[in-house]
């Protein structure tokens, strides 16, 4: 099936230029089956026509729907004939998306929801998405956002009608406090929703001949990797995506590290180095010979990603003692012994407790706004205490500002250009 979606004031004159049959008042929300013609009157398909009176539409304006079979061409002729009316034009990409927040029908971020719907590439990141559409960041983001535009109201009102509008400020350095707590709270979720927007990287990296390749093949339950028992024979990072628990993991198998590495084996190493500074999670196979001291060694590796040790190869010495094991994490690539236990290790490394799908879906730009209102309250709530009314004043509307940035009621066009340049057309 496909859809074209007309939106505006002419939108049922024009779409029933398409759908001759339909009346000239039809019934809002009812499927009317309809023939769609060309400009000679000549039948080009049959399917259903709905009309949604503004403003109890998506857009809040009167939205019409024709939807004909999904053939390509047929589309490109039903838009065509759409495009003959001058009044008519394409719609941008997010256009519809970005009327329906301009008309008051949504606020920004269930307007970006509907993005992160679209391209969510897992269950938890899809759960989350339509959460964010639902409201769930919204109200969160509201609960801050209207007792502080109170307060600020109660600390204008002071600084410019201090004997109307006497004692409105008592109380105010606990009320920020509060707030400051709250943001700071949601602004804790900001890693957690951002991993399930863009999904998890974790990187198998180690000393030659650990085990890696065999292992990342089994964890991806594929033969990706090619397994050799001459050492370094992963000269390149290797990538795949898998899903665990509705969260998306990328997982990165990467060259062996060894001190005397040939000319290719030591391209791969740089990169291998490169890898693990860019991911969430580096596990480190160690061999069972592995000695503490040579642990550390390959850990320190990783700077500052945060490491998981396991202990590969665990069929092939399993009594043979090494500082991997002293945690339990003994894996076999080969047999798949350890396995559950290793993912559900991965996954609380990276996760903790809770669900995945239960976080509210921050973006960089809610994390960078939610950080910039957390810091303003924090001094806002020194002021409270050590300053003057007017820098308390201020502080509190640097927060409402950012917090505005979030919501939509203090973005800019600039922003929300920015925001709906990355949704697809029809949306």
């Amino acid at each position: 099936m496909g859809i074209l979606r007309l939106s505006g004031p002419a939108a049922l004159e024009v779409g029933r230029r398409l759908a001759p049959g339909i009346p000239e008042a039809p019934v809002p929300r009812h499927a009317y089956l309809a023939s769609f013609v060309d400009a000679q009157g000549l039948t080009l398909d049959e399917g259903l026509f709905l009309y949604f009176r503004a403003p109890h539409s998506f857009t809040g304006e009167d939205v019409v729907e024709l939807q004909a079979h999904g053939s390509p061409r047929l589309l490109q002729l039903l838009l065509a004939r759409v495009l003959e009316d001058e009044r008519v034009r394409p719609a941008r990409p997010g256009e519809f998306t970005r009327r329906a927040f301009l008309q008051g029908r949504i606020d920004l971020t269930r307007a970006e929801a509907v993005a992160d719907l679209v391209a969510a590439d897992s269950e938890a990141a899809v759960r989350a998405a339509a959460a964010g559409l639902a409201g769930a960041l919204s109200h969160r983001v509201r609960a801050l956002e209207e007792p502080l535009r109170a307060l600020h109201a109660d600390l204008e009102g002071v600084l410019n009608f201090p004997d109307e509008a006497e004692g409105a400020d008592e109380g105010a350095g606990p009320r920020v406090a509060a707030l400051r707590s709250e943001a700071e709270a949601l602004l804790s979720e900001a890693g957690r929703g951002r991993l399930v927007r863009r999904g998890a990287r974790v990187a198998l990296y180690g000393p030659v001949n650990a085990g890696k390749s065999t292992l990342f093949n089994r964890l991806v339950g594929e033969a990706r990797a090619l397994v050799d028992a001459e050492p370094g024979t992963t000269r390149d990072v290797l990538e795949a995506r898998v899903e665990w628990n509705g969260l998306a993991l990328s997982l990165l198998d990467t060259a062996g590290l060894r001190e005397t590495p040939g000319r290719l084996e030591a391209l791969g190493i740089a990169r291998t180095r490169q890898t693990l500074a860019s991911v969430d999670l580096a596990l480190l196979v160690l061999p069972p010979e592995a000695l503490p001291a040579e642990a550390e060694g390959w850990a320190h590796e990783a700077g500052a990603t945060a490491v998981l040790r396991v202990a590969g190869k665990c069929d092939v010495a399993p009594s043979l003692p090494s500082p991997a094991w002293e945690r339990g994490l003994r894996v076999s690539g080969r047999t798949g012994e350890g396995l559950e236990p290793l993912r559900a290790a991965i996954l609380s490394h990276l996760w903790g407790e809770g669900t995945p799908a239960a976080v509210a879906l921050v973006s960089e730009r809610h994390a960078d706004a939610l950080r910039r209102a957390a810091e303003a309250l924090g001094r806002a709530h020194e002021a409270s205490r050590l300053s003057t009314l007017e820098v308390l004043s201020g502080e509190v509307g640097l927060a409402l500002e950012a917090l505005g940035e979030v919501s939509g009621t203090s973005a800019s066009e600039a922003l929300l250009d920015a925001i709906f340049q990355r949704f697809c057309i029809g949306k």
